[in-house]
């Protein structure tokens, strides 16, 4: 069995991004827009942002037929559908990547967020990858690398291997723009959580 390669119908790619993001793939005339193509509405409160990067296999190739799913809570830290939560942020995005394996998302920058047994994570962007070559949607998690409560966030505490804290850092990178590359495999690999 080992002997075996995979089909394209036992992995979690590369035709996901297809059907879930037509119009991205040039398939109008399915969807008026995409699902989580817009994250927020004009009267959304907080600080506007995008958080943009590549999509990078084991060989540092951009994945162009990738497709990310993002999800934060509005600039208090309230997800959607809990009580006061801003009814103008849906805290739920997708894209697909581009042919050069680039994603972008236009949002509002998250607050922190209450742990139900007390205590706060620091702000952050939760994301799901999906992508030829993948068996089962990759999570991580896409961190402010300019919060001042990064120190104190209970997951980033718990990586052992504190080098690899740097792959879950989104960098400023001008204009309110954050940069987040996202490595699926090899040296640099990004952090991904069983979820």
């Amino acid at each position: 069995m080992s002997d075996l390669p995979e089909t394209a119908s036992q992995t979690a790619g590369p035709y996901v991004h297809i059907g879930c993001t037509p119009n991205a793939a040039g398939l109008t005339g399915v969807y008026p827009e995409d699902m989580g193509a817009r994250m927020i509405t004009a009267q959304a409160t907080g600080p506007r942002i995008a958080l943009t990067g590549l999509i990078l296999d084991g060989d540092g190739a951009p994945m162009g037929d990738a497709m990310i799913e993002a999800w934060h809570p509005d600039a208090a830290g309230r997800f959607a559908g809990d009580p006061l939560a801003d009814p103008h942020a849906t805290g739920f995005g997708r894209a697909a990547t581009d042919a050069t394996g680039r994603y972008r998302f236009e949002t509002i920058k998250p607050g922190a967020i209450a742990l139900p047994a007390g205590g706060m994570q620091a702000a952050h962007i939760t994301l799901w990858i999906v992508a030829r070559g993948i068996n089962i949607g990759l999570h991580t998690r896409a961190y402010f690398a300019d919060d001042p409560a990064l120190g104190a966030d209970p997951v980033l505490s718990g990586i052992k291997d504190r080098d690899r804290v740097g792959t879950l850092l989104a960098h400023p990178d001008g204009g309110g723009t954050y940069r987040f590359d996202i490595r699926v495999q090899g040296a640099d690999e990004t952090v991904f959580f069983d979820a």
